[in-house]
This record gives structure tokens, sequence and C-alpha cells, in this order.
């Protein structure tokens, strides 16, 4: 395991040798420096876990150094040491961002143990920063293709009402995405997303999770428990997988939705619940309702707008945008060097129907990351049903203008992508007048964006 380092800033030689000796038997490893000047070039030009600075030194003062960082050593906590500390000082030296503040003749144990502290708190926050990091890029709804064009404007819409949003799609297409991303945006978006897959949880405890129980309702009700709706009071409810409820549990959430209050489970006092509700399934609920397997009622209600997630084979001119993205996040996953893909690559991808849709192609790219022998991800390097897609993309069946059309669309991109969107580079390279190629553009729906 990588040592620790340890800055020490302080114009006495025994406190220098002191704290040296000390951190170096804890396992640190230790630069001491008796000058603000050589302390504030080390700062500036290495990296360093902890800093210990006397808050006087003879050529400046420790607060004067750390205002002089400029905010570069945020990441990094700074305990400052002293034989004349007052109020005033160990307050400007929190405010300046100080972790710390020791007083001379200073507590070996103190000084240990704020050094665990103090360390064991920055890799918390670096912690939190990279999950925050990890969360806000899998929360980005990538994509410049007409379809995500229109569902961002969908959501950017809806997300300023209080409106009850029902998000459908094919599994993998992103709905829960787009339900954060609705909350994010609303007014709501300050409080906490409170999520439920009710596809999850088993029938028996369905209604606990959603409403909350009392004690001794059922067994193992062993205290009284607040539910999601409850949780959910003036933020935003997610029901994801809404369809798989039970006829009972779809009673009790339309009365909820319409008389905006609910008892728990066992319980005869009616709680209120300012909940926004957005809900989300693959299913076709207009078939389930024609099953009788979903209320036509709690449908109207949850439905108030509908989105729909297009699937990945309806928006084919996002995919090398979301490929290059899923391959630099599997890069620095899996601390491995960057890798492309050809343009091959790129055309069996886009001609692949994608059944699991983005998902499928996360999960996919990832594989590639581990397993692919080269920088360059090849064709060949593609599973055989994907390999193999742009020969099976157009059924033998189709009329020989679809096949043709279908060829052309594609082939038009590959050149668009080859000259970066330049439309008169591409119309030399593939000897056609300007004016016939943006109608060939038009015609099969293509927007051109230049790199």
């Amino acid at each position: 395991m990588k040592k620790r380092r340890v800055l020490v800033i302080d114009d006495e030689k025994a406190i220098r040798e002191t704290l040296s000796a000390i951190l170096v038997d804890e396992g640190y490893e230790v630069t001491a420096v008796e000058s603000g000047g050589e302390g504030l070039r080390r700062l500036v030009e290495e990296s360093y876990d902890l800093v210990f600075l006397d808050v006087w030194l003879r050529d400046r003062d420790g607060l004067s150094l750390l205002e002089a960082t400029d905010g570069r050593l945020r990441d990094v906590p700074v305990v400052m040491i002293s034989g004349h500390a007052n109020v005033e000082t160990a307050v400007r030296a929190v405010r300046l961002g100080a972790y710390d503040f020791l007083e001379k003749p200073l507590s070996l144990d103190r000084v240990v143990l704020t050094a665990q502290k103090a360390i064991e708190r920055r890799d918390l926050l670096a912690e939190i920063a990279s999950f925050r990091g990890r969360r806000e890029s899998e929360s980005a709804l990538l994509g410049e293709s007409a379809p995500m064009r229109r569902l961002r404007e969908e959501i950017a819409r809806v997300a300023s009402t209080d409106a009850r949003v029902l998000i459908t799609g094919e599994n993998g297409t992103g709905k829960e995405l787009v339900a954060r991303h609705v909350h994010r945006l609303s007014e709501r978006g300050g409080a906490r997303l409170v999520e439920v897959n009710c596809a999850a949880i088993p029938e028996d405890l369905i209604e606990s999770e959603l409403f909350g129980h009392v004690r001794g309702s059922f067994t193992g009700a062993s205290e009284d428990r607040r539910g999601k709706f409850e949780e959910a009071d003036g933020a935003t409810l997610f029901l994801d997988e809404v369809a798989d409820m039970s006829a009972k549990t779809q009673a009790k959430v339309l009365r909820a939705l319409q008389e905006g209050r609910f008892t728990r489970v066992g319980g005869t006092r009616p709680i209120e619940s300012d909940a926004r509700v957005l809900s989300a399934t693959n299913k076709n609920l207009a078939e389930e309702i024609r099953r009788g397997a979903f209320r036509e009622d709690l449908y109207f209600r949850l439905a108030v707008v509908p989105i729909e997630v297009p699937a990945l084979r309806e928006r084919t001119d996002d995919i090398p945008l979301l490929a290059e993205h899923f391959l630099r996040e599997a890069s620095a996953r899996f601390g491995r060097k960057p890798k492309s893909l050809s343009a091959a690559a790129v055309d069996a991808l886009q001609a692949y129907r994608w059944p699991g849709n983005v998902r499928e192609l996360k999960n996919l790219i990832e594989r590639l990351m581990i397993l692919s022998p080269s920088e360059e991800v090849r064709r060949e390097d593609l599973p055989a049903e994907i390999r193999d897609s742009i020969g099976e993309s157009i059924a033998p069946e189709a009329p020989l203008r679809d096949a043709r059309e279908n060829f052309e669309r594609r082939y038009i991109l590959a050149a668009l992508r080859k000259n970066r969107g330049n439309v008169s580079r591409t119309a030399e390279a593939l000897d056609l007048e300007r004016s016939n190629l943006y109608r060939k553009l038009k015609a099969y729906g293509i927007e051109v964006e230049r790199e």
C-alpha cells in the first residue's frame, strides 16, 4: 500500500524533528521544511495527503500561506499548530479551510489521532465526490438524435409542473433516468427522490412498503414504520414497474392519489402526503387494461402526462456517441487504456436491433473493454449476432427499394462521420451535387451537426 505523504512546515527545528519522528513511526512519508516560501513551493508543485502548518513562521505567517494557495488545498487537510493560539486566529484558520488547530506543546497522542482522522475524512470526501461523479455520469441522457431532443424537450416542459408522469418504454431504454431528470428539473429537485420497484417487492409486503404499518399489524411488525408515500411528502415518489402491482394494491394507490391521504397497514389515523408521483412500466398498459390486469381509472390518474422513451434502434445516430461514452467510463472503471471503435464496428453496432437497448450496449462495451486484444475494437471483435447484423438488417422479403434506401442511408451516414459532418466535403466524396445531398438528408431524416 502506498504511504501517505505529510508535509510539515515549521521554523522550529525541534518541532519538525518531533513531528517527523512520530509520523514516520506511524507509517507516513514525511517532508519537513522551515520556511513558508519553501512550504508554498512544495504545496504548489507536489501532492500531499496532509499538512501540518505553523501559524507563525520567520518569513511569513501560516494564515497568509493558506490564502496564497488560492484554493489548491481544498482537497488536502491542513492542521494549524501554534504556541500563541487565540480564538480569533483559530476561527480565521477554519474559515480559510484548515481542518484543525493544535496548540504547543504538542500532545503526541493528539497528533497521531488528528492525522488519522484528517486523512480518513479526506478519503471519505473523495469517495463521495467519486460516487457523485459516477451518478451524474450514469444519469446523463446522452444523444443528439431527433427522438432524444424531443424527449429532453418533453422533460423540460413537464418538469416545471406538479403533474403526474407515466414513463413508458422497453427494458433498458432509460426510464429511470428520465424520472430522475424530471425530478431534478422540478421545484422539488432539492428534495429526495423516493424510489420503489413494484416488481421487486413481494405481494404481502408491497402495501406496507408504500403506506407503512403500525406495530403489531402483522407478524414481524415490531414497531411503527413510515411508508414511501409518507417519506415522499413534499418530494417526488417514483413507482417503477407500476404495472406489476396487484389489483388490491392498485386500488389503495388509486385512493391515495384521489384523496391525497392514506392509512398505514393496521392503522386508523389518516396521513396526508403531498407527493408528486412519477411512474414507469415496460408493459403496454392499454393491453393490460383490456386483459383486466390494470385499472383504467388508475391509468388516467398516473398518466396525466405520458412520456415514451425511444428504443435504441429508433435513435441509431446516437450509437457512436453512446459507445464512446461507455468506452471512456469502462476505461476509468477498469483502469485500462482507452480504446476506440473502427468505422466497420460502428456500422455493425448501428445495424443491430438492440433488444436490450442502451443497457445492452453498455454491457457489450464493458465486455469489449476487457476482452478486446487491441486498442481499436474491430468488427471481428463483436459477437456474431452483431457482427453479422448488417446483412441481416434487411429482410429478404422486403422490397428492393427499401433495401436500397436502407443501404444508401447508412452509406451517407458513414460518409458524414468520415468528413466530420461537413456536407460540402461529403457531397464531393460521394460525387453528388450538394443540393442533391441535402434532398437525400431531408428524405432520410438525417440531421447534420458538424464536429
